[in-house]
């Protein structure tokens, strides 16, 4: 207190006239000059006012706690005084009081002193704290998202380089109001990234104070916060000019007017996405488009009101767009694909993610990929209309294309799958199809074409209907291979995946084969001894039929392996011994979950291969005592290991 009120003693005084009768009594005590009668030695201020006598002959005086009679005003005239940070954080732990007047104070309020080792008066260490690219970071999730610590987080930031980042993630017993994000705002000057999710008790007063004393403010993200209107997102376009990045999702009072704000102001807008906002439609898309277009590089619009009109514009004037996600939009027919594709504005665009939309027709992808010339990677998710004509015309469109992933196509069949890869030139690396159920497997009887030597990459996740005649169809054109992912394929043999090996000439890196349940120990023998030179990475999860003669050919072929995942096979101590016996294995991950004949007599063997480790796996193997992984766990500190 003796700080607060610029008095060098102790907390407790009386100063005024001798409260003496006689002279001589003031000799029984130490004076202290002419102007301090009597001194209390320093003591913790009572937080009930109650009498305490000094002596019972002399007198009994009720002690009279001054500073907290003060009115608000004059504290907080004092509290602006105060010399440096660790006063303010010192008093900001007194009391509710303090710690709300302490927070409406400004910087430029604030005396000019600084003191170091300031205190947190978010007293707990409840809240995140870290340095994020140079500025101070606070998070707050669930019960813990409060205005008195919103407020303990304004005043212990404000002198310790100040607030650069804050995260709120409301639930049921969070209980932030505008009056804790107005105590950001005024101590907070310096704040460039605020997030807001499930926060619907927080409207428009708290943040309108962001938007006029955060000018630095550079990302904005929001998400459930249906009070959060249209006035909030154009003060915060027209006062904080440094904007580059704004997600709004699920906040139904932003529409029209505050996108087109954020177009006309935001000149230095480079990312914005948009999810289910229902009072959005092709006026704000327009207003936001038309003239934030040339410089914005990011775009997500999904589950929106709105028409053909947006994808025209899009088309027209997104010139500085590389990254483009369209989802939901039921609105939206092959007519907007087609004029967006053919308004000649997406000469720059790169990457191209469409989920759900029923535009996504044949037509409609073909005129993309004319009007993208530069497209490398594009995904396509629930397109109920995309055929194999479609596809195969797309690639012959888009010739820069590098990356292509099909979901729940269910058109697509192995026709189109064959006619893409022939057709796709010399650019594209990665091919990805999931849960497509268009495929039969049948034999092809595919013409003598030229081979894909670009091809890098090809997986088939949850494709029932894919088996080995459509290996064998794709291993005579895929001849450059390096990564082969094959999962929950129940209809894949080792003919078929063994036609595949021998037609990968370059050498396989990564295979994953998990869930490939008719998989046997004879096309893993093949596969080690085939691509033991190259294989770095090799999935055998829930491969049932592979046991320890698999383990044992890839101990003696696999000279590169660091990465083995044989869970739920039928391995047992004895393979496990043959990978602790191989001198060229240097393991790093190991997952041997689920194998029920391992047990306590491989431990000798796990604590060799260990040597090399960094994770392994030993999850649900019921033989494996608690005592053998607490050996494992004092041997093999080094590993992460998961028991």
């Amino acid at each position: 207190m003796s700080k607060v009120l610029r008095f060098t003693g102790g907390e407790d005084f009386y100063s005024g006239r001798s409260i003496y009768q006689s002279p001589k009594e003031a000799n029984l005590f130490l004076s202290l000059g002419n102007h301090v009668d009597v001194y209390f030695p320093p003591s913790k201020r009572s937080r009930i006012s109650a009498p305490f006598v000094f002596s019972e002959d002399l007198f009994e005086q009720k002690r009279q706690d001054t500073i907290e009679v003060l009115p608000d005003e004059c504290l907080f005239e004092i509290f602006r005084r105060l010399p440096g940070g660790q006063e303010r954080s010192a008093c900001a732990c007194v009391s509710k009081r303090w710690l709300n007047l302490l927070s409406n104070i400004c910087p430029n309020e604030r005396s000019s002193g600084k003191s170091q080792n300031n205190l947190d008066p978010t007293c707990g260490g409840e809240e995140v704290s870290s340095e994020d690219d140079g500025f101070l970071s606070r998070s707050l999730e669930g019960k813990k998202a409060t205005d008195i610590r919103l407020a303990a987080i304004a005043v212990g930031t404000a002198d310790r380089g100040g607030l650069g980042k804050l995260s709120i993630r409301g639930s049921k017993l969070s209980h932030v109001t505008s009056l804790g994000l107005g105590a950001i705002a005024r101590s907070c000057p310096s704040l460039k990234a605020l997030s807001l999710w499930h926060l619907p008790s927080v409207g428009d007063e708290g943040l309108l104070e962001v938007a006029n004393g955060c000018h630095q403010l550079e990302k904005l993200d929001l998400c459930q916060c249906p009070n959060i209107t249209n006035k909030f997102l154009v003060a915060v376009a027209r006062n904080c000019p440094n904007l580059t990045d704004i997600s709004i999702e699920s906040c139904s009072s932003i529409g029209n007017e505050g996108l087109a704000a954020v177009g006309q102001f935001c000149q230095n807008l480079k990312s914005i996405s948009i999810k289910n906002c229902p009072s959005v439609g092709d006026q704000g898309i327009v207003g936001l488009i038309s003239r934030a277009g040339s410089a914005l590089t990011k775009f997500k619009l999904q589950a929106l009101n709105i028409t053909d009109v947006s994808l025209a514009v899009i088309g027209h004037y997104a010139t500085a767009v590389t990254d483009l996600t369209l989802a939901s939009l039921h609105n939206v027919t092959e007519r907007g694909f087609w004029v967006m594709g053919n308004g000649h504005g997406l000469q720059r665009l790169r990457s191209l993610i469409v989920t759900a939309c029923r535009g996504a027709t044949d037509l409609g992808l073909e005129s993309l990929g004319k009007g993208c010339p530069n497209l490398k990677q594009l995904c396509i998710r629930s397109s109920a209309f995309l055929s194999d004509g479609g596809l195969v015309s797309f690639m012959k469109s888009a010739r820069s294309l590098e990356s292509l992933q099909l979901e729940e196509c269910h058109r697509i069949t192995l026709a189109g799958l064959y006619g893409l890869v022939v057709g796709c030139g010399d650019k594209l690396k990665s091919l990805a199809l999931t849960n497509c159920w268009g495929f039969k497997d049948f034999d092809f009887g595919s013409p003598q074409v030229s081979p894909c030597k670009s091809l890098r990459s090809f997986s088939v996740r949850n494709c029932p209907g894919f088996g080995d005649a459509c290996l064998v169809a794709l291993g005579k054109i895929c001849p450059h291979l390096q990564q082969v992912e094959l999962s929950g394929l129940t209809g894949i043999t080792d003919e078929g995946l063994l036609r595949l090996l021998e037609c990968c000439e370059a050498g396989l890196v990564k295979v994953n084969v998990s869930g490939c349940i008719n998989l046997t120990d004879q096309v893993v023998s093949a596969m080690a001894k085939l691509h033991g030179r190259t294989l770095e990475v090799l999935i055998l999860d829930g491969c049932t039929k592979v046991s320890d003669l698999g383990l044992l050919a890839i101990a003696e072929n696999c000279q590169l392996l660091s990465d083995l995942d044989v869970s739920k096979c039928a391995i047992s101590d004895f393979g496990l011994m043959a990978l602790a016996r191989s001198s060229q294995l240097s393991l790093q991950v190991l997952s041997v979950s689920g194998c029920s004949l391992v047990s306590d007599k491989c431990l000798p063997a796990l604590k060799k291969v260990g040597r090399t480790l960094l994770g392994l796996n030993l999850q649900h193997c019921t033989a494996i005592s608690t005592r053998s992984v607490d050996l494992l766990l004092e041997e093999l500190w080094r590993c992460d290991i998961l028991a």
